[in-house]
């Protein structure tokens, strides 16, 4: 895939895809690689910085889920039970849908469970309630989120929450977005209304649960 620029309609982000393509282990719709993102400012970390550990294996030495489209995304700590749709670009912008409880999967980028590469999912956060994403600033560093996908599910842990001021996901893209990481997911969305617009972008990253 050729460098371009994608803006995250609504959310005040801009990706930045990034050189050519990953391959996912075993699922049958293989996906390009994705992005980083636009400039700016210090990000506020409410967490320790993401790590990657290791994948849960069978014996045999395959993950113990497959890769696959996600589906539903569960969080606990925000009571959180959101259907996921595929999302991809209209020219070089990527939008949310439009329902707010509903999430979406950049479709470009990495499915769930894969052993590479960062799965970007990102919704609407709403003012005045009823957004999928509106309290996903709370989430900490062990919370879990579950994936359900056609081909299993997938637990994952959060290793980091992140609030960044708007335009400044850029100075840690390569960290956020990378897709030479091993296999993780990105949560997007926005924070910080003002009473006209949202000042800020919370970023949550997660590892696939290593039990």
């Amino acid at each position: 895939m050729s460098l371009g620029r994608v803006v995250v309609a609504g959310l005040g982000v801009t990706l930045v895809a990034l050189g050519s393509a990953v391959a996912w282990g075993d699922l049958s719709e293989d996906q390009p690689a994705p992005f980083a993102s636009g400039q700016g400012s210090t990000a506020r970390v409410l967490t320790k910085p993401p790590a990657v550990v290791g994948t849960t294996f069978h014996r045999h030495g395959r993950p113990a889920w497959k890769p696959g489209v996600p589906r539903r995304v569960v969080i606990e700590r925000l009571g959180m039970d959101a259907p996921v749709v595929p999302i991809a670009t209209t020219g070089d912008a990527l939008t949310p849908p439009a329902d707010p409880q509903q999430l979406g999967w950049w479709s470009a980028g990495a499915p769930t469970g894969a052993r590479r590469g960062s799965a970007l999912v990102t919704g609407h956060t709403v003012h005045t309630g009823g957004g999928a994403m509106d309290n996903l600033e709370r989430m900490r560093a062990g919370d879990r989120v579950t994936v359900y996908t056609g081909r299993g599910t997938i637990p994952y842990d959060v290793r980091s929450v992140e609030v960044f001021g708007k335009g400044s996901v850029a100075r840690h893209a390569k960290r956020l977005f990378s897709q030479e990481v091993r296999g993780r997911l990105v949560l997007v969305t926005c924070e910080d209304w003002d009473g006209t617009r949202y000042l800020s972008n919370v970023v949550v990253v997660a590892t696939p649960s290593p039990a």
